[in-house]
């Protein structure tokens, strides 16, 4: 069935929103806030619908031309059709109102949004699916299955060279391409599947290639780690750890918590530490500073990354179990934790330690905005946030947000 609606906002997840007849919210994706629109329903639920764009009938003045013939298939881009300044006035209201609505934040103070000066091209790491005939692609907006892929302009340069250039076979088990480069443009390309046989490769080019299947890695060719960079520090990352997808946003996200940090001293504790992106910044503030990361790999990259510092001890494991198990009382705590946030027994672990501030950075303000509502339950105040874009083109909004204990 067919519905003409008007979209009243852009909400959370790149959706607009309307209301159906009945007065039931639509979830419309790829709109804007004031257009007409006509929409059939994908999935209907009790209290809400998705539905899928069929025309636009008034069009937003402010709309532009897709850059990207997906644009509107791809599930990756969600604003292409809004310029970049408008993305980011959006992206400030969509924070604010998570904060409000989820979080309880009465008066959010957002301090700033720090653009970033590459609209495009500018991810270091590009994953796909593949086609049954071993084709690169992505999922389609719907995430409903995997199509394939002639462009994309978010990588980097060396990124964009390599990727069309790669074919597979169908029996070669390989299910998930990634694709990581550094700024000197050394590349690692990372194959996984299901299949514990390592697929024969060739490849025309002196990148670094690995192959993982369930818990165990093999290196195919070169190096199974890249050296990634940011401002003025080396990191040793493997083909397992994660890392920023952005070096310029990577950058605003250090200089914010190092701006946030500075003067504190004594204990620091770095929950969720990855490869030590934070820890590395922080280090020579601190007397003390403890990490705790559940991943193997980004652990063995963390002990090379802080090798140089004696003061500096690191914990295996997920934050629930490792927090109650350290005794100590850390003056400022750095939490950097995946979309899902923080769950309820990781957010009891902080508060027993009772630190008088916290330094959130959160890829999602929705269970940013769950876990602040924990925290000010506890005694926290959420003093100011600090947007940083790093995904042009996404509704993917990245924050560092200062909390104080009252």
């Amino acid at each position: 069935m067919e519905h003409t609606v008007e979209i009243s906002s852009l909400v959370y997840e790149g959706y607009g929103l309307g209301r159906l007849p009945d007065g039931k919210a639509v979830f419309v994706p790829f709109v804007l806030p004031g257009e007409t629109v006509r929409i059939k329903i994908r999935e209907e639920r009790k209290r809400f619908a998705y539905g899928e764009l069929v025309e636009i009938v008034k069009e937003n003045e402010n709309r532009i031309l897709p850059k990207c013939k997906h644009f509107g298939q791809c599930g990756g881009c969600h604003y292409q059709h809004i310029p970049y300044d408008l993305q980011l006035k959006y992206k400030r209201e969509i924070f604010i109102e998570q904060l409000r609505r989820l979080g309880g934040v009465e008066e959010p103070t957002v301090e700033k949004v720090i653009p970033c000066d590459q609209e495009w091209h500018y991810r270091n790491t590009l994953q796909f699916h593949l086609t049954p005939d071993g084709e690169l692609a992505f999922m389609n907006a719907a995430q409903a299955h995997a199509f394939r892929t002639e462009e994309c302009y978010l990588p980097m340069k060396e990124i964009s060279k390599i990727w069309p250039l790669l074919t597979f076979e169908k029996e070669s088990g390989v299910n998930r391409v990634e694709i990581r480069q550094n700024d000197l443009n050394d590349v690692l390309l990372k194959l996984e599947g299901n299949q514990a046989v390592i697929p024969a490769i060739e490849i025309n080019s002196s990148i670094s290639t690995v192959h993982i299947s369930s818990n165990d890695q093999v290196v195919i060719g070169g190096d199974g780690h890249l050296i990634l960079s940011v401002l003025d520090k080396e990191f040793h990352v493997s083909a397992r750890s994660f890392f920023q997808t952005n070096f310029v946003g990577a950058k605003a996200l250090v200089d914010t918590v190092l701006e946030l940090a500075d003067g504190l001293s004594g204990i620091l504790m770095d929950l969720y530490c990855g490869v030590g992106l934070f820890s590395s910044f922080l280090a020579d503030s601190f007397e003390h500073v403890v990490g705790i990361e559940a991943s193997k790999s980004a652990c063995a990259d963390y002990a090379i990354n802080l090798d140089s510092y004696e003061h500096v001890s690191l914990y295996e494991g997920t934050v629930e179990r490792a927090l109650p198990a350290i005794d100590i009382s850390p003056n400022c705590v750095v939490i950097d934790p995946p979309r899902k946030g923080m769950n309820r027994f990781a957010i009891d672990g902080l508060v027993e330690k009772n630190p008088p501030r916290i330094i959130y950075v959160s890829c999602n303000p929705s269970t940013l905005a769950r876990d602040v509502k924990r925290l000010m339950r506890s005694g926290y105040l959420l003093e100011k946030s600090v947007l940083v874009d790093m995904f042009p083109q996404t509704y993917h909004i990245e924050s560092v947000n200062y909390l104080t204990r009252k």
